[in-house]
């Protein structure tokens, strides 16, 4: 598998990041030293999988410095110093449709941490390590209508005379409050890993 190493994620020129356009240097090299190693093989299968799921990955891990890998407690042997494994958060994904995309990309080695929320993902061989995700009670991330369609409907703003003007503001902070909340829980789990990104 063709492999480049650079010193700093910086020095990657931009016609050799061209067929990733989903992700940057940045968030594959190692969080520790800023060095990145590029498996081309890897990489294009990363990008596969972005393009089959649609939506962003959050890449919490990708290339690791033997030293990096160390401090952090990683296996001996972790693909992640080969530049071949990444560590995707599922706060935006549904994990049974995530391994199944995984799958089909070609990914091999799957290792599941729903305690700290991110799924092991890396080109084999073929293995599975942890305690599965458990089953999701509602089809994730519902669609949501914008706050301005839910206000429009509401019975509050259909109300006629002073009644419905006098609790225009209660209804709209309702909204606010729901929607402040939604946004609360799909950030609240990345919150650990923001102080460990190197920019």
């Amino acid at each position: 598998m063709p492999t480049t190493t650079y010193a700093h994620f910086r020095d990657v020129p931009e016609s050799a990041w061209a067929a990733w356009p989903s992700f940057s240097p940045a968030e594959i090299a190692c969080r520790g030293t800023g060095a990145i190693k590029i498996n081309t093989e890897a990489m294009d299968m990363l990008q596969s999988l972005r393009n089959r799921l649609g939506k962003p990955l959050i890449v919490l891990s990708a290339y690791r410095s033997p030293a990096h890998n160390k401090a952090v407690g990683g296996a001996p042997a972790s693909k992640h110093m080969d530049g071949t494994a990444f560590d995707i958060a599922m706060a935006n994904h549904d994990p049974v449709a995530f391994e199944a995309a995984a799958r089909k990309a070609g990914f091999l080695g799957f290792g599941f941490y729903p305690r700290s929320g991110f799924m092991h993902i890396d080109l084999g061989p073929a293995r599975e390590w942890g305690e599965r995700f458990p089953a999701r009670a509602t089809a994730f991330a519902p669609e949501v209508p914008p706050a301005r369609e839910v206000l429009a409907d509401s019975r509050t703003l259909k109300g006629s005379g002073a009644a419905g003007v006098a609790t225009i503001g209660a209804a709209g902070v309702e909204v606010a409050q729901q929607i402040l909340g939604e946004t609360q829980s799909a950030i609240l789990p990345l919150v650990p890993y923001l102080d460990t990104l190197v920019l």
